[in-house]
């Protein structure tokens, strides 16, 4: 099971606002479901930072233990959970519209097709919410930007993504 193996890696242990990165990614996970995301974005949401991400460099796997992670998810999942991990957040932020996002474990920039744009865009409300939610700190510090950024994305999201974002 998945979150044995997240647990093994250490997501039990790391900090994370709220707890431990375990019971965020699980909160994640649970948000995405209540939101009617499909099942493989759900479980993506469960490892969302497996390979660390740009605002949580962490790791529980390397970028080159991919076939590892496909094991426990499978090749749909755990292809949302590269190209999250991956996102270049400074290059990548400003330009996701766009459809064009940097790899920040290889530099290289790319077109992500709207599928994939949408989960990216889902994922990122999911996870930044939730932080929001668990820090009272984070939330006073940012929250402001992140309505900005967000809305700015709202096309992209879920109905019940948006409206999870109008209550923070």
């Amino acid at each position: 099971m998945i979150e044995e193996f997240l647990a093994a890696r250490g997501a039990g242990e790391l900090a994370h606002p709220g707890g431990t990165l375990l019971a965020h990614l699980g909160r994640t996970r649970d948000a995405l479901a209540a939101w009617g995301a499909r099942p493989a974005l759900q479980v993506a949401g469960l490892a969302h930072a497996a390979y660390g991400t740009d605002g949580f460099p962490h790791p529980l796997l390397s970028p080159h233990e991919r076939p590892v992670l496909v094991d426990f998810i499978g090749v749909e999942a755990e292809a949302v959970v590269y190209a999250y991990c991956a996102l270049d957040r400074e290059f990548s932020y400003p330009r996701l519209l766009t459809g064009v996002v940097r790899d920040r474990f290889t530099g290289a920039s790319t077109q992500v097709d709207n599928g994939l744009l949408r989960d990216i865009v889902e994922l990122t409300y999911a996870n930044e919410l939730d932080v929001m939610t668990q820090s009272p700190l984070l939330r006073r510090r940012h929250a402001a930007e992140l309505r900005l950024r967000l809305g700015s994305w709202s096309a992209y999201a879920s109905l019940p993504a948006v409206e999870a974002l109008e209550r923070l």
